[in-house]
């Protein structure tokens, strides 16, 4: 999804600028990272050599800041846990995936593979049954790996190969409750953009459940781009709503405040599906459209779209929509825009036992995080 993210030159408070000679001597030790993680972490060496090699292998540096941020979010997404417990999965996984049965299969198929559920491989050991039984990510995966396996060589159904050539995808990543994995939870769409080596979607999936392959794709996902906060707040909020979308939410508000118009403070410049831009436009580029035509700027509809699609990208903040509207909201105001705020966004999903909000996700990670760097200080480690 996101092609062209690249390294440049990261943000002070969460991944720190400078020469080499700083960042090396600046780099934490795998001992010194032991003495930040939590206390109810087990076989903390185990994962200060892991991130260790992942923040060398994705050449970042090992400021005090960077870890505290990489250890903040593992702790909230699993509480260092590779494959980690969740409470309910199986029932909440069912009901996902029934959902999405018919529209991915549509009815006839929907019916069979439920029925096999049901009945399959026993009516006394059927797959409903071992479902239920599980209690971690990995295992319900490997199961449903298994139960797609099971359909797809039991089924003869013509209309199976039609729905995988069309789709580019075996029915099991068409269909897989399981979306985000791992110590980090990353989504399997951004792991597939970003594989550290090739492999089949199955084996990605494998690679996010070890302990070293969830840290590489979480913490490539969570800092391998720019961004000028001022506070590691918005990264993590990031973290939860999407690349940026704590800058893009501060750009709304612009918008909003110039036109008047309520918009929904979510982040997210266009509409999507499936990742892609869809020609609808969303409620942001109509109040572009409009805020332009009222001041006469010579930004066409298709410029503005043109802008809009870099909304994933740090190079957004040089496009004339952006440019044009902080100039906009200087004038009117006579003062500087906020760079980010928290978007509003819903979360919901089937693991989570309630709806949250990014601002709910931001702030407990950011307290995780605050108590990490307090740890860091009791501890006399250097802070820069």
């Amino acid at each position: 999804m996101f092609k062209h993210i690249f390294l440049i030159a990261l943000t002070a408070l969460l991944v720190a600028c400078g020469n080499a000679d700083t960042n090396q001597a600046d780099a934490l030790t795998s001992k010194q990272i032991t003495k930040l993680l939590p206390r109810h972490v087990s076989n903390k060496a185990s994962w200060a050599s892991d991130m260790v090699q992942v923040f060398d292998e994705l050449k970042l540096p090992k400021t005090t800041q960077n870890i505290c941020t990489a250890i903040a979010v593992i702790d909230q997404e699993s509480n260092f846990q590779a494959d980690p417990i969740v409470p309910n999965l199986s029932r909440a996984s069912l009901k996902a995936i029934d959902e999405k049965l018919e529209e991915k299969f549509g009815k006839t198929l929907a019916k069979t593979f439920r029925n096999m559920l049901e009945t399959k491989p026993s009516i006394d050991d059927n797959f409903i049954k071992q479902i239920k039984q599980i209690k971690t990510e990995r295992e319900l995966d490997e199961l449903y790996q298994k139960i797609f396996d099971y359909f797809t060589t039991t089924y003869k159904i013509s209309g199976l190969a039609h729905i995988t050539k069309l789709s580019g995808e075996g029915i099991d990543e068409r269909i897989n409750p399981i979306t985000t994995l791992g110590s980090m939870q990353v989504h399997i769409d951004y792991a597939r953009t970003h594989r550290r080596s090739n492999m089949s979607d199955r084996s990605l999936r494998a690679d996010l459940y070890s302990q070293y392959g969830g840290l590489y794709y979480g913490i490539h996902r969570l800092m391998l781009y720019q961004a000028d906060y001022d506070k590691p707040l918005y990264r993590f909020a990031d973290y939860n709503s999407g690349i940026y979308s704590s800058r893009n939410a501060a750009f709304q508000q612009r918008v909003s405040s110039l036109t008047g118009d309520k918009l929904d403070l979510d982040g997210d410049l266009l509409l999507y599906d499936n990742g892609s831009p869809i020609s609808k436009k969303s409620q942001s580029e109509t109040a572009l459209i409009k805020l332009f035509a009222s001041e006469l700027t010579p930004i066409s509809e298709r410029q503005i779209r043109a802008d809009l699609k870099k909304e994933k990208l740090k190079d957004f903040e040089s496009t004339q929509t952006y440019r044009t509207v902080s100039e906009l909201f200087e004038k009117k105001y006579g003062k500087n825009p906020s760079y980010a705020i928290i978007p509003q966004v819903i979360i919901s999903g089937p693991k989570l036992s309630r709806d949250y909000n990014t601002n709910w996700f931001a702030n407990r990670v950011d307290k995780r995080y605050q108590s990490c760097m307090a740890t860091a200080k009791r501890h006399k480690i250097k802070l820069g």
